[in-house]
């Protein structure tokens, strides 16, 4: 199997600009269309969140439309510019949706890689939180299914970044902790895949790996002094894929830049190495 990763989309409407920088719609058709052409499509997509900018109706309605092209399935979570009723009015088709109550959690049980989402929105907040009740739900959907294959999907990463303006908008230490707790009694779980941080990051978690995709669109300054300024650039962006084989029994992670590059060029001539 392969699994898509994309996030932090931040659609607008009306064509307008994110930041009045950045054309965040051209930016998702050209992800989609390069994902549709890849050699080896993956099976199914997640998007980790920050959907649309303001949670506005209109904007989900343009993002739905930005997304019918894709040739696979593809799963919704909110991330903290997103507003969980808008969301789910205008995807009223994804039915996995309403799995959760209140809360935007669920489980995907339909590809050999199990997904399970959590929610970690605050209305009207940036950082984000993890409520008890979903993680003891967590622990019971693992403990469910302890032989399969599973990864866990949410917008906030569980861990310090060191890009300090964003770190203050992340998750609470306790909950942080909590979710380790259980993340840690639970050895399928491959990957905690995460979004909010506009960049790919990998730190150790639970006994597994948590990791944060690129933004499709504009990624956050790569800056670890702890009070440097909240900005962005234009570097490429980016999505993920990541490629389960039973026969090696673990998931492996590529992170792939958007946009058209010279190439493909032939290392060999023949049987020659190109001088």
């Amino acid at each position: 199997m392969i699994l898509g990763q994309i996030s932090d989309l931040h659609i607008k409407t009306d064509g307008k600009k994110s930041y009045r920088v950045v054309d965040t719609a051209e930016s998702l058709r050209r992800c989609v269309a390069q994902v549709n052409a890849l050699r080896q499509k993956p099976d199914a997509v997640v998007i980790t969140g920050d959907l649309v900018d303001f949670g506005k109706p209109s904007e989900y309605e343009f993002l739905r439309m930005l997304l019918a092209p894709l040739a696979m399935p593809y799963y919704l979570l909110p991330g903290n510019h997103d507003e969980r009723n808008a969301l789910r009015a205008a995807f009223p088709d994804h039915a996995y949706l309403q799995q959760g109550g209140e809360r935007i959690e669920y489980v995907i049980e339909d590809h050999p890689i199990r997904i399970v989402a959590l929610d970690t929105v605050i209305p009207r907040s940036s950082s984000g939180a993890l409520a008890a009740a979903s993680l003891r739900w967590l622990d019971d959907v693992l403990a469910a299914q302890p032989e399969r294959p599973t990864v866990i999907v949410m917008h906030h990463p569980p861990f310090t970044t060191g890009i300090g303006h964003m770190d203050d908008i992340g998750l609470a230490g306790e909950d942080v902790l909590a979710l380790e707790a259980v993340v840690r009694k639970h050895p399928q779980v491959e990957r905690v895949l995460c979004g909010h941080l506009h960049r790919s990051i990998q730190r150790r978690f639970g006994g597994t790996i948590a990791s944060t995709c690129p933004g499709v669109s504009h990624q956050v300054v790569l800056d670890l002094d702890p009070a440097a300024a909240s900005c962005f650039v234009m570097e490429p962006p980016g999505f993920q894929l990541h490629w389960w084989d039973a026969a090696s029994a673990g998931l492996v992670s590529h992170t792939a830049a958007i946009g058209e590059f010279e190439g493909p060029y032939p290392f060999y001539d023949g049987d020659e190495l190109i001088d």
